[in-house]
Parts: C-alpha cells; sequence; structure tokens
C-alpha cells in the first residue's frame, strides 16, 4: 500500500504493476494488475472497495488532475449506499 499517488505510481513501477489505484474505502493508494479488484470479505461475502484505477504510466500529476475531475463530475459517487 501507498500513502499517494506518487509512491503508488513507485510502486507499480517496480512490482512491474500496470494499474494504480486510490482506495477511497480504505484511504490508500496502491498498484495492481489489469481488473484486480479491490475489497475485503465480510460475513461469508465478498465486498468491492470504491476505488479510482488509472494506468500505472501516467504521472503522479495526471492522476491527481483526472482524479480531480472524475470527482468533479460525479459528486455521488463517494456517497455510500444506505
Amino acid at each position: 500500500m501507498a500513502g499517494s499517488w506518487q509512491e503508488a505510481v513507485a510502486t507499480a513501477k517496480t512490482e512491474g504493476k500496470e494499474e494504480v489505484y486510490h482506495d477511497f474505502d480504505k484511504g490508500t493508494y496502491g498498484a495492481c494488475r489489469r481488473a484486480e479488484h479491490q475489497g475485503h470479505f465480510s460475513c461469508g461475502r465478498y465486498v468491492e472497495h470504491r476505488c479510482i484505477c488509472m494506468p500505472a504510466a501516467l504521472s503522479p500529476d495526471e492522476l491527481e488532475r483526472k482524479e480531480k475531475a472524475f470527482l468533479e463530475e460525479n459528486p455521488d459517487w463517494l456517497k455510500e449506499d444506505p
């Protein structure tokens, strides 16, 4: 796990991962393989986390800009289901 887009990109390069993510449910960043889901098991069922995933080839600044734009265009995305 990483604490920023910059750390996530560095981890992706070190580990040879194609994507980086920001996990809003855990408050962490990280690197993953394409189509790898982030989540946890609770009471025997898998709960997928709300994450923004993007290509690790982007710069940390680009990742921040794209994330900000996505959140501005989708203000309800961070709301948890009742």
